[in-house]
């Protein structure tokens, strides 16, 4: 079941409801992503949270005008989406590269919002100075992304076991792009374009670093062995949360909560319980 939501900026959010028994918990998707991409891991958690998953502003099935994606933006959707659910308390929080980051943002901009938070290589770089002077290859390869596909089935075929999806859970691929395309006249499109991909990666929040040793609440922040930028950034940010707590996945990449869902789930489970 999805729910349309309406946030800042003309922007709709498209929250979709998960499913589970228990108390609530926001799932925020990382940048090119979608929030049913989880799919796998809120299904393993059914018997202990209520998980809802938004497609934040520029992806997926969320309603944006043409414009710039600053993640002060994403902030506003979470924000939107917690005042929609009408909780009377804290709400348990993943997210996963700018889905961690936003989930930091969220607790920032309004304190209490969260109760607990497992993350996932959040992008919050430490060398502000450093990235505000360095181009975006980020942005300028999601410009050259194919957005086009003769059907859903050609698009798994050409993903599967290849590049960034190399070791995706096999499920949880179906889910990204049965979920992550719309049909078109000659065949299927990705519904997050390749230029909102860019706007977003271009919309990266350089400030908060400086901000983490206000985040009070108990944060576990994840690394990946792959070597890049978000995995070595990780430890600093678990080391400038006060409450944070930093988890190595040495065999997995940036991608891992989408390439293993069940170890996603049973760690989800004990740092936020």
């Amino acid at each position: 079941m999805t729910r349309m939501i309406e946030s800042t900026d003309g922007v709709t959010v498209a929250l979709h409801d998960l499913g589970g028994n228990g108390p609530p918990l926001l799932f925020l998707h990382a940048t090119g992503f979608h929030g049913r991409c989880y799919r796998q891991i809120a299904e393993r958690l059914h018997d202990h949270f209520h998980v809802w998953a938004p497609d934040l502003r520029g992806h997926g099935d969320s309603i944006t005008p043409d414009m710039a994606l600053p993640w002060a933006g994403m902030v506003d959707d979470a924000l939107a989406v917690i005042d929609h659910l009408e909780l009377d308390e804290p709400v348990h929080a993943c997210g996963h590269s700018m889905g961690g980051a936003t989930v930091l943002a969220t607790e920032l901009r309004r304190p209490g919002s969260i109760r607990r938070a497992w993350l996932y290589e959040p992008i919050v770089f430490p060398r502000v100075h450093e990235m505000k002077t360095r181009e975006n290859p980020l942005a300028e390869g999601a410009r050259r992304r194919r957005d086009n596909f003769a059907s859903i089935d050609d698009v798994i075929d050409r993903y599967t076991g290849r590049g960034p999806f190399t070791n995706v859970d096999a499920a949880t691929l179906r889910d990204y792009v049965i979920h992550g395309f719309r049909e078109t006249d000659g065949g299927v499109a990705l519904k997050t374009t390749g230029e909102n991909e860019a706007r977003t990666f271009e919309g990266l929040d350089l400030d908060l670093f400086a901000l983490l040793g206000e985040v009070t609440v108990a944060v576990t922040v994840v690394a990946s062995g792959d070597g890049e930028s978000p995995s070595l950034i990780a430890p600093s940010v678990a080391e400038a949360l006060p409450r944070g707590v930093l988890t190595p996945w040495a065999d997995r990449s940036h991608f891992g909560p989408l390439e293993d869902p069940d170890r996603a789930a049973a760690e989800i489970l004990q740092a936020l319980t």
